[in-house]
């Protein structure tokens, strides 16, 4: 296992992206998903590779990565991923749009789960489609799938199923049995599933995480995966995601698709994300252990700086969804924690109106950094 550690905030501080850019330099950014950590070596190495070599052109895509994934999903779940049918575009966002492209016609009805990742709320009317919430149940334990109105919703005529697995904002990891609840109700009535599992390189250690398409021979012909090495390798900026099949007729939607979407994918995005796929596990497993860590810091921390905010450590990835509602910081506390202190959260309220008196913090970041956040947050009440 390589030792993964953010990098201090002078440094950071020079970085051109939106997480440094967005806000004055007094701000503590922990809102957008970026990690704070340095890339993996293996995965700079090989985008650095290709610009010497003046390698940068349109991608071949595919090219490697579809034998690089196929690898990364039998090691990490098991799962039996043939190359063959993995196609490559921009970002899981652009899949979402073209796959619902190839799915539904305008006006249709396209199922969300809030509070879930915001752009979902975007990408389905981009896609033609009108989008149906099916708000996740909580019992005060837990959030799950609400299988009830999930079959509601699909007899009512929905065509799509845009699933969160694992689930943005919250760190929840579907279990296979609720994902063969979903596989039963997608084939009775006749519902494509569409899996965004770009989180699912990051689930914690121990905890069993199953791929929508691993399920059943059920969700491979109904089902599509998209996901990207961008949230599990902070690339989010070199552009590349994956769009997998798992039968010849999902293969076969998938290659009714512009040719224009293929082209988009940055040829820098597709090796380095060849070399984390292939090369990048100890880099991965460091990280997870700082990110898991950070998890269990925050416990502490609320625990004895801001008892009143109420927090579920997240098992995925590494977003933090904080109940703010007994502080009376309103319906968007991250305002407040702006204001005040001085903390870059995103509004809860941007993931659904389930996200009202909530916000996201983002974990992948040092010890200190988190420390100091919660400080400022405790002061601002």
């Amino acid at each position: 296992m390589t030792d993964v550690h953010a990098e201090p905030l002078e440094t950071l501080r020079a970085r051109t992206s939106v997480k440094w850019t967005a806000f004055p330099a007094d701000v503590l950014p922990l809102f957008i998903a970026e990690m704070d950590y340095p890339l993996a070596p293996v995965v700079a190495s090989a985008m650095i590779e290709r610009i010497a070599a003046s390698d940068t052109g349109y991608a071949s895509a595919p090219g490697a990565i579809g034998e690089a994934y196929a690898q990364f999903a039998a090691r990490t779940w098991g799962w039996t991923v043939h190359p063959a049918r993995v196609r490559t575009t921009t970002d899981v966002s652009v899949a979402i749009v073209e796959v619902l492209r190839q799915v539904i016609a305008p006006g249709d009805a396209v199922v969300i789960t809030p509070p879930v990742y915001p752009p979902f709320f975007d990408l389905v009317p981009e896609a033609g489609g009108v989008a149906v919430e099916v708000p996740l149940a909580d019992d005060g334990v837990a959030w799950s799938l609400d299988l009830e109105r999930l079959e509601r919703a699909f007899a009512a005529g929905a065509k799509a199923f845009l699933l969160c697995n694992p689930h943005n904002p919250l760190g929840l990891v579907h279990s296979r049995a609720t994902l063969q609840s979903v596989a039963t109700l997608a084939s009775r009535y006749g519902v494509m599933v569409l899996s965004d599992e770009i989180h699912s390189p990051l689930v914690h250690p121990g905890v069993e995480y199953t791929p929508y398409l691993h399920v059943s021979a059920a969700t491979r012909e109904h089902g599509i995966a998209v996901t990207s090495a961008s949230k599990a390798w902070n690339l989010a900026g070199v552009k590349c995601a994956i769009m997998v099949a798992g039968s010849e007729r999902m293969t076969d939607l998938l290659d009714h698709m512009p040719d224009e979407v293929t082209y988009r994918t940055s040829i820098l995005g597709l090796h380095g994300s060849v070399a984390a796929f292939e090369h990048g596990g100890d880099w991965l497993e460091g990280a997870l252990t700082a990110i898991v860590a950070n998890t269990q810091r925050l416990a502490s921390l609320l625990t004895e700086h801001l008892p009143e905010v109420n927090y579920r450590m997240p098992a995925a990835s590494y977003l933090a969804w904080l109940d703010f509602r007994a502080l009376g910081w309103g319906d968007d506390p991250a305002a407040h924690a702006l204001d005040t202190a001085r903390v870059a959260l995103v509004p809860g309220r941007d993931f659904g109106a389930q996200g009202r008196g909530f916000a996201r913090l983002n974990l992948a970041c040092s010890p200190e950094v988190l420390t100091e956040a919660v400080l400022r947050l405790a002061a601002a009440r």
